[in-house]
């Protein structure tokens, strides 16, 4: 059970307390509700640009890494579909200098005609490294792109060209940035060694007189059902060809989705999984074998993909992972499976948050999602699945016509 505090500005900012005595440290974690699913499908990656423009330095503090590691901190952030997320750490006697630097940088961030250029030169270089100059690095484009056709999902975190960096106006950027970085929007959670009343304190001193913004209201094109198989063919030299397989699922709000994510684990977390038993070492096809859930706020989707073997064909592959996914929709998952699953839940949990600035995050993330105290409730989420409903769950999900099928490699 994690305990922890609430608070909220007369702005709209929405504060987090986790104290934690046994570390004389404390982390900032500031969750922005904007991702890449707020862009304009004409100019994507501003999301991602902004984490990076984000550190180019403000008004009063023009270097924002310089004090902050003056006073023995450090930083980092990430940007998803969904969330952008910036955090500090810091000793806890110098907490009020992480206050001052994201204040002022959500104030007066620099947005100069030479900051912007020089960041959208930054991620346009990651955007070729990553995605351009390695293999498999335009993978997710063709994925996204082939299971959605509507959603902003449809694009990477990233952004969907080069071009549509390059050709960002700084209007645009500028305007993104009035739209989204507002304490309306922003949830903040203080994790560590502090008090929750100097928590409260230091965040009324540094946010309290900010004015909220009018944040845009989310009107997403909602993605349709899908009705018929879909098929993509990607020929890439590449080391190994990759199978991907992409059933539409629930976003992450609907009570199913703990159950489409443990429906991945019984098939492939661990050595005793499914696909792993049955198929990875019995069959010799494949290198890897693997399935996911995207794990996204709005609907989105359970993944299988797989390394093939030298010599595999495409064809050959997926028949055999349909008919290990036949089975399961025809048998379902023994109650050991379930049971086994849940127990690795709950502890890859347990080690996962078992630090402060670890629930920090997850506090935040809880709370986007509609409450923190969730948090909490997860793990019986997970104990309460029975074999009947994981069995259902499954056979809505793993239905053909809700497949988009690429293959992506020298073969293909």
């Amino acid at each position: 059970m994690i305990s922890f505090n609430t608070y909220r500005l007369k702005n709209g900012l929405r504060l987090l307390h986790y104290y934690d005595k046994n570390t004389q440290m404390v982390a900032l974690n500031l969750l922005y509700d904007v991702g890449s699913k707020d862009e304009n499908p004409k100019a994507t990656g501003l999301a991602h640009l902004f984490e990076h423009l984000m550190f180019t330095g403000s008004k009063n503090a023009p270097n924002f890494d310089a004090p902050l590691q003056a006073a023995g901190g450090s930083s980092n952030a990430w940007t998803s579909v969904d969330i952008t997320n910036y955090y500090e750490t810091l000793p806890a006697q110098n907490v009020e200098t992480a206050f001052w630097l994201e204040s002022d940088r959500l104030r007066y961030l620099n947005l100069t005609d030479e900051s912007i250029d020089t960041q959208k030169s930054v991620v346009i270089e990651e955007f070729k490294q990553r995605c351009l100059n390695v293999p498999y690095g335009d993978l997710y484009h063709f994925c996204n792109d082939l299971a959605y056709k509507v959603h902003p999902y449809r694009w990477p975190t990233i952004g969907l060209s080069v071009d549509d960096i390059k050709n960002a106006s700084h209007e645009d950027i500028k305007s993104f940035f009035a739209q989204h970085y507002a304490v309306n929007n922003l949830i903040l959670c203080v994790s560590g060694h502090i008090e929750f009343e100097k928590a409260v304190a230091l965040t009324e001193k540094w946010f309290g007189d900010f004015a909220p913004a009018n944040i845009p209201v989310r009107n997403l094109p909602q993605e349709p059902v899908q009705t018929e198989q879909r098929f993509m063919s990607v020929k890439r030299e590449v080391p190994q060809n990759v199978l991907t397989m992409m059933y539409h699922m629930c976003g992450r709000c609907d009570a199913d989705y703990q159950v489409c994510d443990m429906l991945s684990d019984v098939l492939s977390n661990g050595m005793s999984s499914r696909f792993y038993r049955n198929v990875l070492v019995k069959s010799g096809l494949f290198t890897e074998l693997d399935a996911s859930v995207s794990g996204t706020y709005d609907p989105g989707l359970f993944i299988v993909r797989a390394r093939l073997a030298d010599g595999v064909s495409f064809d050959k592959a997926k028949d055999a992972i349909d008919a290990e996914l036949a089975d399961f929709v025809s048998n379902g998952a023994t109650a050991y499976e379930i049971e086994k699953c849940a127990n690795k839940y709950e502890s890859t949990r347990l080690f996962d948050m078992i630090t402060y600035e670890k629930k920090g995050v997850k506090l935040c993330q809880y709370e986007l999602l509609g409450d923190a105290a969730d948090i909490n409730k997860e793990v019986g989420k997970y104990r309460c699945i029975t074999q009947d409903r994981l069995m259902n769950v499954a056979k809505n999900l793993l239905n053909p016509d809700n497949c988009s099928i690429l293959y992506y490699g020298p073969d293909a």
